[in-house]
């Protein structure tokens, strides 16, 4: 099975080589654009991506991301489940990253923290609405993704699938969620697959694409 994933692999590395540079390039654009990603990764749970995505591009548009109510906000989010509650949690971390000037600075107050591990867990206890798969699936969209993995269903199912572990928790603590992600690590090491690139993998298996 592992010879097989490698030869999948081979096939796309490409353009999952191109797709991760993307997001390495993303932390050199402005803090608004650094803001809409952190909010895109907000509506993601129990969210199609595209749906999510598609909201916060119109958000941009209209400027309601960075100025908008919750009300405002939500008119916006038809498509993405808990819209009452993502919305609110999008004021919220507005407040958090705004200055005493109305500007925001994300890059700054992430830059402060040194490394992604760092950032995951400044985010996971600051951003409401965030858990540790959240914050990598951000953290990795803005560059920062090479060391630790997002962990969703669609990774655990693939990580049953190959021996990585028995079975999909019913519930993901952080405990269990480092336990797997090393595991998920080695896993990757062993496949001679570069452990950020095995999300992109098996994502692009089940969607037909590789996305965000």
């Amino acid at each position: 099975m592992i010879e097989e994933l490698r030869q999948k692999y081979d096939t796309k590395k490409k353009d999952i080589e191109k797709r991760m540079q993307d997001f390495c390039d993303a932390f050199s654009l402005p803090d608004e654009d650094i803001f809409a990603e952190l909010c895109f990764c907000l509506l993601t749970p129990q969210s199609k991506a595209k749906s999510c995505w598609r909201a916060v591009e119109k958000l941009k548009e209209t400027g309601l991301l960075y100025s908008g109510s919750s009300d405002e906000i939500k008119k916006w989010l038809a498509a993405v489940r808990f819209n009452e509650n993502k919305s609110k949690y999008i004021i919220e971390v507005r407040k958090l990253f705004v200055d005493d000037y109305g500007k925001l600075q994300i890059k700054n107050k992430l830059n402060a923290l040194g490394s992604p591990v760092a950032m995951r867990l400044w985010l996971v206890k600051n951003v409401k609405g965030y858990g540790l798969k959240e914050a990598s699936h951000f953290l990795r969209n803005v560059g920062f993704g090479d060391d630790i993995a997002i962990l969703d269903r669609h990774i655990l199912k693939n990580l049953v699938r190959y021996g990585v572990i028995d079975e999909v928790p019913k519930s993901l603590t952080d405990k269990k969620y480092f336990e797997i992600e090393e595991k998920m690590r080695a896993f990757a090491q062993s496949a001679g697959i570069p452990f950020s690139h095995l999300d992109l993998l098996w994502w692009s298996e089940e969607a037909g694409e590789i996305f965000k």
